[in-house]
């Protein structure tokens, strides 16, 4: 378990960690969410001593990880698959860290099978792709058995075979009880590993929920309408709360009314319907509804042309 307790962190006038206060339980996958610059590679950092808290506490299985006499095997993490020893190999990167816990060889070799690293096991890790040093980094995480695992970005230039497995360990060591704690970019596959969201945004916590409450409680839901009566039909559903947008191909889509009420709308005025289904809301629309406000770094929005910056000059 980790308890996060009014944490907070400043650099000189920046605030990257305001007073946050959370719980990350054991037997779940919790994901950590945030912009850009919201705080949550610091937080991470915080919770494994890498930084010092400007204000408030943080344990992990009831102690600060400094606390711990064997960090191995309570708290894995990975948050730099480059901080490795680039001339050594993945085997004797985790022979050495094995050696400072006293645990077995066997568990190297464990470890190597399981991150798929067996065949450039005897390799120096400096020559690895993204996506094998992001194994080795995983294989650091599990060397221990720890009983609680923190994943900072895991998948990141891992091929789908990779994300997939990254996805089924993290189910499997929280049906063992197991705290794991892990953030993505890749909202799709979040939606799929995730029991729990955390999100963050400008250093506080903006939403702490399971993930099915934030789908359901971030957007109403919509129906997808198709009828060759377009203008019609959508002045006919239009007003008292209900919201339609008219895209291409005949089609509306629809807030504020179930599948039964645009039914019964339509039988009653005698418009054709071809199509009703309803819309559930993905993750990201919830993310990006959530975060809206939270965003401290701005692209520029463009509709298709190349933005004037990139031609300049050429």
């Amino acid at each position: 378990m980790i308890e996060a307790v009014n944490l907070a962190k400043h650099y000189g006038a920046k605030t990257a960690v305001a007073g946050v206060t959370f719980t990350v339980q054991p037997g779940m996958v919790t994901g950590f969410l945030g912009p850009n610059g919201a705080g949550k590679s610091t937080t991470m950092r915080m919770i494994v001593g890498l930084d010092r808290p400007s204000r408030g506490t943080v344990t992990v299985n009831g102690k600060s990880y400094a606390q711990h006499k064997d960090p191995l095997h309570q708290v894995g993490a990975l948050l730099d698959a480059k901080a490795v020893h680039t001339s050594r190999s993945a085997y004797n990167h985790l022979l050495a860290m094995a050696a400072t816990h006293n645990i077995p060889k066997k568990r190297v070799n464990d470890v190597i099978d399981m991150t798929g690293l067996a065949a450039v096991a005897k390799k120096r890790a400096g020559g690895f792709s993204l996506g094998m040093g992001q194994r080795l980094g995983i294989a650091s995480a599990l060397l221990g058995d720890p009983q609680t695992l923190i994943l900072d970005e895991p998948v990141n230039g891992l091929d789908p075979e990779g994300v997939l497995w990254v996805r089924n360990l993290a189910k499997h060591l929280a049906g063992q009880g197991k705290t794991v704690f892990l953030s993505s970019h890749l909202m799709s596959e979040m939606a799929q590993t995730a029991d729990h969201l955390i999100v963050i945004g400008r250093g506080q916590i903006i939403a702490d929920a399971p993930i099915a409450e934030i789908l359901a409680g971030t957007q109403q839901a919509k129906v997808r309408v198709r009828t060759p009566e377009v203008t019609r039909f959508s002045q006919l559903l239009g007003g008292n709360g209900v919201k339609v947008e008219c895209n291409e191909n005949e089609t509306l889509e629809v807030s504020g009314l179930d599948t039964r009420q645009i039914a019964a709308i339509a039988l009653a005025n005698q418009v054709l319907v071809y199509e009703l289904t309803p819309l559930s809301t993905s993750l990201e629309d919830a993310y990006f509804n959530l975060t809206k406000d939270a965003v401290e770094y701005h692209s520029q929005e463009f509709d298709g042309a190349e933005p004037a910056a990139a031609t300049k000059g050429l």
